[in-house]
């Protein structure tokens, strides 16, 4: 949790929620409906397009946290995001009846990362991918995380990775048109646009490359999008600029140390109501209908 606090302070999130907060909302409220936010990915249905982020390491916050986090997302009809963690700790939360993603690191040993994708295979994982912007520390050099070196990873690297995986593959951490281009040339089944909760500073908002990212692939796969989205408002913004859904990750932070599992699925069930009021109160019917042109953006916002 101290760590979350840390990367929480940098700039990067501070830029992106000033994003967030110029962007505002036309009402369209003649003509529309009781709304449904019903999602589906892979064959897949869920209740809603509020995922959990790409999370790790939640015992600080929980005993168990990243499978409570689980249980509460399946509760809620969610999608769960795995990231770091034993194979042990995967299993157990596939075994809360949660459809999981798992992410990968970018491991400078290929093998490894065929290990767990295997591994996910195994034990019922909806799908995989890689956490392709985190293979540096702060000093420019690849890093090692719990003994693994990490490594960047080239177009061919990806290919190779798509083609051994027998579950989708998404690519996490595109923040530019380029890597999104190269995402769909390797194949890949979907892709996080993401700076990976402040991974470099004066990153770019993630909703201010989405539109560009979105037509330089044709809508050839899924678009997802985390990083600093806390409420429905913020879920509304993201669907109506064109992604497949969103990932939350420090709002539910709370709710989990608290509550445990319950909180993660009320929380969830919060966001999800106040994405399902909004969606009424723009004339939006259900998730393939979100407008980009109901989304204005104030220029020189200041928060």
């Amino acid at each position: 949790m101290d760590n979350l606090k840390v990367m929480g302070g940098r700039i990067s999130n501070r830029i992106t929620r000033q994003y967030l907060e110029s962007l505002v909302l036309e009402m369209r409220v003649i003509d529309t409906a009781e709304p449904s936010t019903e999602f589906e990915l892979f064959g897949e249905k869920f209740a809603t397009p509020v995922m959990t982020a790409a999370l790790s390491h939640l015992e600080g916050i929980c005993r168990d946290g990243m499978v409570e986090m689980a249980r509460g997302a399946a509760a809620a009809g969610a999608l769960v995001w795995a990231g770091l963690g034993s194979d042990e700790e995967l299993e157990k939360m596939i075994g809360t009846g949660a459809k999981v993603v798992k992410i990968i690191k970018p491991y400078e040993d290929p093998e490894e990362v065929l290990r767990e994708i295997r591994h996910a295979e195994s034990c019922g994982a909806l799908a995989v991918g890689m956490d392709v912007d985190h293979p540096f520390a702060r000093n420019g050099k690849y890093m090692t995380l719990e003994g693994h070196k990490m490594a960047a990873k080239s177009l061919e690297d990806m290919k190779g990775f798509v083609r051994e995986s027998k579950l989708p593959f998404i690519v996490k951490g595109v923040l530019s048109v380029q890597d999104a281009r190269k995402c769909a040339e390797m194949g890949a089944a979907g892709m996080i646009v993401s700076h990976h909760n402040a991974i470099i500073d004066y990153a770019a908002p993630p909703l201010m490359v989405l539109p560009e990212i979105l037509k330089a692939v044709g809508g050839t796969m899924p678009v997802f999008v985390d990083c600093c989205l806390e409420s429905g408002a913020d879920v509304y913004k993201t669907m109506a600029l064109g992604a497949s859904a969103a990932g939350v990750g420090r709002a539910l932070m709370g709710p989990l140390g608290e509550k445990g599992a319950d909180g993660v699925k009320a929380k969830i069930q919060k966001i999800t109501a106040d994405l399902a009021y909004l969606m009424g109160m723009t004339g939006c019917q259900d998730v393939s209908h979100f407008d980009a042109s109901v989304v204005r953006y104030l220029e020189n916002r200041m928060v």
